[in-house]
């Protein structure tokens, strides 16, 4: 081979494994991408289906039931326009009160109710997730 072909054919290789190596990284990215929806948009489906991902607002005033088990706990939570049912199976933050900010990680099951596998509360009574907040204003011009 000559000198001219060799090189040709090392930035071929190079070029391929660049490729590869991208590839795997978005491939990678986008299994472990969580994406942030309010109940709102959860409720009007623009939230993956089969999907993992956070949804966060306030938890609703009377809604936290917690089952015979002692893990189970049914809640809804809300961005002051929409409501979602929430069932989680775990301990629950120190942290986690009605009416207080909060942000679960889970997916949607079919009959409509959030299945979480993580509840996240807030750490200081000022705080609340800046992703909520600003849905929770977006929620509040919509009316």
């Amino acid at each position: 081979m000559k000198p001219r072909q060799r090189k040709f054919v090392f930035i071929i290789l190079a070029l391929v494994a660049l490729a590869t190596a991208t590839g795997l990284v978005i491939y990678a990215l986008t299994n472990n991408i969580s994406l942030y929806f309010t109940p709102t948009q959860v409720f009007n489906k623009e939230a993956p289906q089969g999907r993992g991902f956070r949804m966060g607002g306030l938890v609703v005033v009377d809604s936290v039931q917690r089952q015979a088990d002692g893990l189970t706990v049914h809640f809804s939570v809300t961005d002051t326009a929409k409501s979602m049912p929430v069932v989680y199976k775990g301990f629950l933050p120190d942290l986690f009160k009605e009416v207080k900010g909060l942000v679960v990680h889970g997916k949607i099951e079919p009959g409509g109710v959030f299945r979480a596998d993580e509840v996240l509360a807030k750490h200081d009574e000022n705080y609340i997730a800046p992703e909520a907040e600003y849905a929770m204003k977006q929620a509040a011009k919509e009316r």
